[in-house]
């Protein structure tokens, strides 16, 4: 079985709005073991707080478990990791990500193909066609 970590998009289409996902991604995390980080969450609540995001942290972390998805917490050794990575992206949270999915090891899933410059512990995932 796969051990996969969503990165903050696919989490919020996955619990929100699953038909944003190729059909392949719900497949594939359907038949995972998936984790969603700590950071994921201190993301959507940095973000609905400036006001770029519409979401609840609250909410999102409340529907984690019912998704199926476990809560993985940020470690001292993951923090660590972030200093070892190579400067591909700048963004703290997704660094966090990648940090994380290294040192567990876990397969990132990602819609950000900037993310993929991070090597094989990292997978790109499309938008699904939208439908009216």
């Amino acid at each position: 079985m796969s051990r996969l970590l969503l990165d903050t998009h696919l989490l919020l289409w996955a619990v929100g709005e699953p038909k944003k996902l190729p059909p392949g991604a719900r497949k594939r995390i359907a038949d995972s073991e998936v984790f969603v980080s700590a950071a994921s969450i201190w993301e959507v609540s940095i973000k609905a707080a400036l006001g770029k995001l519409r979401a609840d942290p609250a909410e999102l972390l409340a529907e984690i478990e019912p998704a199926g998805f476990s809560l993985l917490p940020i470690t001292g050794e993951h923090a660590a990791a972030v200093a070892r990575l190579p400067a591909v992206h700048n963004d703290p949270f997704d660094r966090m990500l990648v940090a994380q999915a290294k040192t567990e090891p876990l397969l990132l899933l990602t819609n950000d193909s900037l993310l993929v410059g991070y090597g094989d512990c990292v997978e790109l995932v499309r938008q699904g066609p939208r439908r009216k």
